[in-house]
Protein backbone atom coordinates (compact mmCIF):
# COMPACT_ATOMS: atom_id res chain seq x y z
CA UNK A 1 0.00 0.00 0.00
CA UNK A 2 1.62 3.33 -1.00
CA UNK A 3 1.12 6.30 1.64
CA UNK A 4 1.87 9.82 0.87
CA UNK A 5 3.50 11.72 3.23
CA UNK A 6 2.07 15.14 4.18
CA UNK A 7 2.87 15.98 7.73
CA UNK A 8 0.67 17.65 10.27
CA UNK A 9 1.87 20.02 13.30
CA UNK A 10 -0.91 19.18 14.89
CA UNK A 11 0.38 16.25 17.18
CA UNK A 12 2.43 15.37 20.75
CA UNK A 13 3.76 12.90 22.98
CA UNK A 14 1.28 10.02 23.98
CA UNK A 15 1.11 9.32 27.89
CA UNK A 16 3.86 7.55 29.45
CA UNK A 17 3.68 4.02 28.83
CA UNK A 18 0.11 4.34 26.80
CA UNK A 19 -0.46 0.97 24.30
CA UNK A 20 -2.25 1.80 21.24
CA UNK A 21 -5.74 -0.46 21.83
CA UNK A 22 -7.71 1.39 20.00
CA UNK A 23 -8.87 2.67 15.99
CA UNK A 24 -11.56 5.37 15.74
CA UNK A 25 -12.54 5.94 12.51
CA UNK A 26 -14.32 9.10 11.21
CA UNK A 27 -15.37 11.02 8.20
CA UNK A 28 -13.70 14.76 7.35
CA UNK A 29 -17.29 16.52 7.16
CA UNK A 30 -16.28 18.71 5.01
CA UNK A 31 -17.16 19.84 1.60
CA UNK A 32 -13.98 18.18 -0.14
CA UNK A 33 -11.11 16.70 0.07
CA UNK A 34 -8.78 19.75 0.25
CA UNK A 35 -10.81 21.85 2.62
CA UNK A 36 -10.31 18.60 5.05
CA UNK A 37 -6.36 18.17 4.36
CA UNK A 38 -6.10 22.09 4.73
CA UNK A 39 -7.97 22.10 8.43
CA UNK A 40 -6.37 18.99 9.57
CA UNK A 41 -2.38 20.54 8.66
CA UNK A 42 -3.52 23.75 9.93
CA UNK A 43 -1.39 24.65 13.23
CA UNK A 44 -4.46 26.90 14.57
CA UNK A 45 -6.87 24.48 14.35
CA UNK A 46 -5.47 21.98 16.24
CA UNK A 47 -7.05 19.13 15.22
CA UNK A 48 -5.22 15.98 13.47
CA UNK A 49 -5.43 12.30 12.43
CA UNK A 50 -2.83 9.73 11.88
CA UNK A 51 -4.62 9.26 8.35
CA UNK A 52 -6.60 10.55 5.84
CA UNK A 53 -7.98 8.30 2.69
CA UNK A 54 -9.24 10.16 -0.04
CA UNK A 55 -12.12 8.98 -2.34
CA UNK A 56 -10.33 7.90 -4.82
CA UNK A 57 -8.38 5.40 -2.51
CA UNK A 58 -5.33 7.73 -2.03
CA UNK A 59 -3.95 7.46 1.64
CA UNK A 60 -1.73 10.22 3.42
CA UNK A 61 -0.37 10.00 6.41
CA UNK A 62 -0.09 13.42 8.91
CA UNK A 63 0.94 11.90 12.00
CA UNK A 64 3.30 9.18 13.18
CA UNK A 65 1.41 6.08 14.43
CA UNK A 66 3.57 6.63 17.67
CA UNK A 67 2.24 10.06 18.44
CA UNK A 68 -0.63 11.62 19.38
CA UNK A 69 -2.95 13.09 17.13
CA UNK A 70 -5.88 15.54 18.20
CA UNK A 71 -8.49 13.44 16.74
CA UNK A 72 -11.35 12.34 19.41
CA UNK A 73 -11.87 15.01 21.58
CA UNK A 74 -13.89 14.53 24.98
CA UNK A 75 -14.24 11.03 24.59
CA UNK A 76 -15.57 7.72 26.11
CA UNK A 77 -15.04 4.00 25.44
CA UNK A 78 -15.55 1.54 28.34
CA UNK A 79 -14.81 3.68 31.51
CA UNK A 80 -11.86 5.04 29.73
CA UNK A 81 -11.61 8.81 28.56
CA UNK A 82 -9.51 10.94 26.64
CA UNK A 83 -9.02 8.66 23.74
CA UNK A 84 -6.53 10.18 21.90
CA UNK A 85 -3.58 9.12 24.14
CA UNK A 86 -4.44 5.36 23.23
CA UNK A 87 -5.72 5.46 19.56
CA UNK A 88 -5.26 5.45 16.31
CA UNK A 89 -7.39 8.04 14.38
CA UNK A 90 -8.13 8.36 10.49
CA UNK A 91 -10.12 10.34 8.85
CA UNK A 92 -12.32 9.10 5.78
CA UNK A 93 -12.75 12.20 3.34
CA UNK A 94 -16.97 12.34 2.85
CA UNK A 95 -18.87 15.77 2.81
CA UNK A 96 -20.84 14.35 6.01
CA UNK A 97 -24.33 15.28 7.04
CA UNK A 98 -23.88 18.71 7.14
CA UNK A 99 -22.54 19.52 3.67
CA UNK A 100 -24.08 16.60 1.77
CA UNK A 101 -23.62 12.89 3.43
CA UNK A 102 -23.07 10.19 0.81
CA UNK A 103 -22.02 6.73 0.30
CA UNK A 104 -18.29 5.80 0.71
CA UNK A 105 -16.71 4.55 -3.02
CA UNK A 106 -15.82 0.98 -2.98
CA UNK A 107 -12.37 2.39 -3.58
CA UNK A 108 -12.43 4.51 -0.56
CA UNK A 109 -13.58 1.62 1.40
CA UNK A 110 -11.11 -0.61 -0.17
CA UNK A 111 -8.09 1.23 1.28
CA UNK A 112 -10.02 2.10 4.81
CA UNK A 113 -9.89 -1.85 4.82
CA UNK A 114 -6.44 -2.49 3.88
CA UNK A 115 -4.87 0.53 5.69
CA UNK A 116 -6.82 -0.73 9.21
CA UNK A 117 -5.71 -4.43 8.69
CA UNK A 118 -2.09 -2.71 8.06
CA UNK A 119 -2.74 -0.67 11.52
CA UNK A 120 -4.14 -3.94 13.06
CA UNK A 121 -0.99 -6.20 12.42
CA UNK A 122 0.78 -3.98 14.22
CA UNK A 123 -1.21 -2.90 17.32
CA UNK A 124 -2.92 -5.52 20.35
CA UNK A 125 -6.40 -3.63 19.35
CA UNK A 126 -9.29 -6.34 19.82
CA UNK A 127 -12.43 -6.08 17.57
CA UNK A 128 -14.95 -4.48 19.65
CA UNK A 129 -12.42 -0.89 20.35
CA UNK A 130 -12.67 -0.48 16.52
CA UNK A 131 -14.80 2.20 16.66
CA UNK A 132 -16.80 5.16 15.19
CA UNK A 133 -16.38 8.71 16.16
CA UNK A 134 -20.22 8.48 17.33
CA UNK A 135 -19.71 5.86 19.71
CA UNK A 136 -16.86 7.67 21.75
CA UNK A 137 -18.38 10.98 21.46
CA UNK A 138 -22.38 10.15 21.02
CA UNK A 139 -23.16 13.28 22.33
CA UNK A 140 -21.62 15.80 19.58
CA UNK A 141 -20.53 13.35 16.94
CA UNK A 142 -22.28 11.26 13.65
CA UNK A 143 -19.61 10.10 12.23
CA UNK A 144 -18.63 8.42 9.89
CA UNK A 145 -22.53 7.92 9.66
CA UNK A 146 -24.86 5.00 8.62
CA UNK A 147 -23.80 4.58 4.88
CA UNK A 148 -20.51 3.73 6.57
CA UNK A 149 -19.92 -0.05 5.64
CA UNK A 150 -18.70 -1.44 8.86
CA UNK A 151 -20.41 -5.15 8.11
CA UNK A 152 -18.50 -5.43 5.36
CA UNK A 153 -15.54 -4.02 7.17
CA UNK A 154 -15.51 -6.72 9.96
CA UNK A 155 -16.27 -9.23 7.32
CA UNK A 156 -12.40 -8.46 6.44
CA UNK A 157 -11.44 -8.74 9.84
CA UNK A 158 -11.95 -5.39 10.73
CA UNK A 159 -14.22 -4.55 13.61
CA UNK A 160 -16.79 -6.61 14.83
CA UNK A 161 -20.26 -7.51 13.25
CA UNK A 162 -22.64 -10.20 15.25
CA UNK A 163 -24.74 -13.07 14.10
CA UNK A 164 -28.11 -12.72 14.12
CA UNK A 165 -29.85 -12.85 17.51
CA UNK A 166 -31.75 -16.08 17.82
CA UNK A 167 -33.46 -15.76 20.39
CA UNK A 168 -36.58 -13.39 21.90
CA UNK A 169 -35.74 -9.55 21.90
CA UNK A 170 -34.61 -8.36 25.15
CA UNK A 171 -36.84 -5.70 27.03
CA UNK A 172 -36.32 -2.06 26.66
CA UNK A 173 -35.42 -2.27 30.68
CA UNK A 174 -32.31 -3.88 29.50
CA UNK A 175 -31.44 -1.54 26.75
CA UNK A 176 -29.23 0.57 29.38
CA UNK A 177 -27.22 -2.45 30.88
CA UNK A 178 -26.41 -3.80 27.18
CA UNK A 179 -25.32 -0.45 25.66
CA UNK A 180 -22.75 0.18 28.92
CA UNK A 181 -21.70 -3.96 28.36
CA UNK A 182 -20.76 -2.84 24.47
CA UNK A 183 -18.45 0.28 25.65
CA UNK A 184 -20.71 3.01 25.71
CA UNK A 185 -21.07 5.90 28.28
CA UNK A 186 -23.35 5.70 30.72
CA UNK A 187 -24.52 9.00 32.04
CA UNK A 188 -26.23 10.29 28.27
CA UNK A 189 -29.48 10.54 27.43
CA UNK A 190 -30.77 6.57 26.37
CA UNK A 191 -32.14 7.75 22.68
CA UNK A 192 -28.57 9.72 22.49
CA UNK A 193 -26.74 6.46 22.93
CA UNK A 194 -29.31 4.58 21.03
CA UNK A 195 -28.91 6.50 17.83
CA UNK A 196 -25.39 6.18 18.10
CA UNK A 197 -25.70 1.94 18.48
CA UNK A 198 -27.64 2.15 15.26
CA UNK A 199 -25.20 3.87 12.91
CA UNK A 200 -23.12 1.73 13.77
CA UNK A 201 -24.58 -1.88 14.40
CA UNK A 202 -27.99 -0.94 12.53
CA UNK A 203 -27.99 1.86 10.18
CA UNK A 204 -31.40 0.35 8.70
CA UNK A 205 -32.93 3.12 11.47
CA UNK A 206 -31.44 5.46 13.17
CA UNK A 207 -34.32 6.93 15.26
CA UNK A 208 -32.94 6.62 18.85
CA UNK A 209 -35.53 3.84 19.67
CA UNK A 210 -35.72 1.40 21.38
CA UNK A 211 -37.38 -1.00 19.27
CA UNK A 212 -37.55 -4.89 19.06
CA UNK A 213 -34.57 -5.10 16.04
CA UNK A 214 -32.69 -2.69 18.04
CA UNK A 215 -33.28 -4.47 20.97
CA UNK A 216 -32.16 -7.13 19.61
CA UNK A 217 -29.07 -5.98 17.78
CA UNK A 218 -27.98 -4.48 21.20
CA UNK A 219 -28.04 -8.17 22.23
CA UNK A 220 -26.22 -9.82 19.53
CA UNK A 221 -23.48 -7.15 19.67
CA UNK A 222 -23.20 -7.52 23.67
CA UNK A 223 -22.83 -10.88 23.47
CA UNK A 224 -19.75 -10.59 20.52
CA UNK A 225 -18.26 -8.29 22.40
CA UNK A 226 -18.13 -10.17 25.24
CA UNK A 227 -16.60 -12.98 23.32
CA UNK A 228 -14.39 -10.53 20.73
CA UNK A 229 -12.14 -9.34 23.25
Amino acid sequence: MRIREVPSPNHDARPPGAAVDMLVLHYTGMPDEASALSRLTDPAAEVSAHYLVAEDGAVIRLVPEERRAWHAGVSHWRGAAGLNGRSIGIEIVNPGHEWGYRPFPALQMGAVSALCRDILSRHPIPPRNVVAHSDISPDRKRDPGELFDWEGLAREGVGLWPRPWRGTAPPVEEAAALLARIGYRADLPLPVLLAAFQRHWRPERVDGVADAGTMARLAAVAEACDGAG
